[in-house]
């Protein structure tokens, strides 16, 4: 089992893992008032496979991901639609998952709704009431910021410099400024309203989170996770809701760096979001999640069509490679020059084996997966130079795949060879592609989408990749 360090956003370091207790891990996961971007799947896809890396290892991790159903943004949004909020936040969730799912990952562990925590949300405000830490005022209840003297360790900010945003509530019913609402009384036009003991209303956003953190990781937990964007106000104020009712919460804080479009964050209130389900459309999963896992996951991640093109570039190369390397078909024990010099197979920089293992110490180190990745590639050209086996190297190559998510590339061609309409509709595509009958090959494209398939261009020609 190696050491796995994350660096904390807390305090600035590498924290190791303690591998003897369960890695709970909760990240925050999307408000459901619109279809999700791929910036909403960065934390999807670095948590997913980071749970995936540490059980692979021998923790004994848990990954929760909850859906925010409960928000001002979805009244507004439901309303726009003509549309019972609930409703209307039970679509997107379930649009959420179908979206996620497309991305091959599997689920996690637990996915909680706001909705069905509304009993141990009530009961942490009520504790926060009875230590002093909140107040009731107008049916609203707010958290008294300057009652926690750790407030702002986490974002580093100064009073002066804290916005509370959508969570403020109302200035005329606050004590301070500073304070944000822990609960909002019903208003005029809200369709949704749970009883509580200050009267009908609903939760605000940063004590959802730690309710449910709460009720599926327990009060003390390793990891909690989400986008940077995050940090401030919503995860400093989980701190401070919950370690002032007495919960530890989190010991490790681990935050992904944004999609950015033209260096602007990608949000739906900028207006410049690529929806997931558009980018798995056009570009395929395996490109998505090799894009996703291009940047270290701390980074900020540029988008747009170069970058995307480049993912489906270094996937054709993998799902090339085993083409012509497939799985089971290559004969071991060949070794590389070094070797040769007498170096040992498992002990040489440049053997599968050793290959292998700065991959996985890679991940281990603050999940690096670019570091990861450039040993797959490392391995992939050893073998097309002829310096390792390709008998040696696919199974390696394969184990490497799988933890990243990667793993259909190698058997890139399966189940094309029996659908002989598909293959018939996209050499019809080509031949409308030649004649430069542009809309017809758009056409035939969607068609085969519609059986399944996606159309995937190189210049080794056309192929047909299953659809996720």
């Amino acid at each position: 089992m190696r050491e796995v360090r994350i660096r904390d956003t807390l305090s600035g370091e590498p924290r190791a893992l303690d591998p003897s207790s369960e890695v709970g891990i909760y990240a925050c996961g999307p408000t459901v008032y619109s279809r999700i971007h791929i910036g909403n799947a960065r934390p999807f896809v670095v948590f997913s496979l980071f749970a995936r890396f540490l059980r692979s290892e021998g923790y004994r991790a848990r990954l929760v991901v909850n859906v925010t159903d409960i928000n001002d943004k979805i009244y507004a949004a439901a309303a726009a639609a003509a549309e019972p909020s609930g409703e209307f936040a039970a679509r997107m969730t379930r649009a959420y998952l179908e979206d996620t799912d497309r991305l091959g990952l599997g689920r996690p562990d637990a996915e909680p709704l706001a909705t069905e925590t509304i009993a141990g949300i009530v009961a942490l405000i009520g504790d926060l009431i009875e230590s002093g830490h909140a107040y009731e005022s107008g049916g609203d209840v707010y958290f008294k910021v300057r009652s926690f003297g750790a407030y702002g360790k986490l974002s580093n900010r100064r009073p002066e410099d804290m916005d509370q945003g959508e969570e403020a509530g109302s200035a005329t019913l606050k004590e301070d400024p500073l304070d944000f609402a822990l609960w909002k009384a019903h208003k005029p036009g809200e369709d949704t309203r749970w009883d509580s003991p200050w009267g009908p209303g609903r939760p605000g956003w940063h004590i959802e989170c730690s309710a449910m953190a709460e009720a599926e990781l327990g009060a003390s937990f390793a990891i909690h996770g989400g986008g940077s964007d995050l940090v401030f106000p919503h995860h400093e104020n989980e701190i401070a809701q919950s370690e002032a009712a007495g919960r530890p919460f989190a010991q490790i804080w681990m935050h992904n760096g944004m999609i950015e479009t033209d260096a602007a964050k990608m949000s739906k209130s900028e207006g410049n979001i690529f929806q997931l389900s558009e980018a798995l459309d056009r570009y395929g999963r395996e490109a998505v999640v090799a894009y996703l896992i291009s940047g270290h996951y701390r980074q900020p991640l540029a988008f747009d069509s170069d970058q995307m093109d480049e993912a489906v570039a270094r996937v054709e190369r993998l799902r090339n490679f085993f083409r012509e390397n497939p799985v089971g078909g290559g004969e071991s024990g060949e070794v590389s020059p070094s070797q040769q010099r007498g170096g040992s197979v498992e002990t040489s920089p440049d053997s599968p084996t050793s290959r292998l293992a700065a991959f996985k110490d890679a991940l281990a180190d603050d999940f690096n997966t670019p570091r990861a990745m450039a040993e797959v590639f490392e391995l992939v050209g050893q073998v097309n130079r002829g310096e390792v086996s390709s008998g040696d190297a696919v199974p390696v190559l394969g184990e490497m795949l799988g933890l990243v998510g990667l793993s259909t590339l190698t058997q890139p061609d399966e189940g094309t060879e029996t659908d002989e309409p598909a293959l018939d509709l996209m050499a019809e595509r080509e031949q409308a592609r030649a004649d430069k009958d542009f809309q017809r090959a758009d056409e035939l494209r969607d068609r085969l989408a519609e059986m399944g398939w996606t159309v995937r261009d190189s210049t080794d020609g056309p192929s047909l990749v299953p659809k996720t």
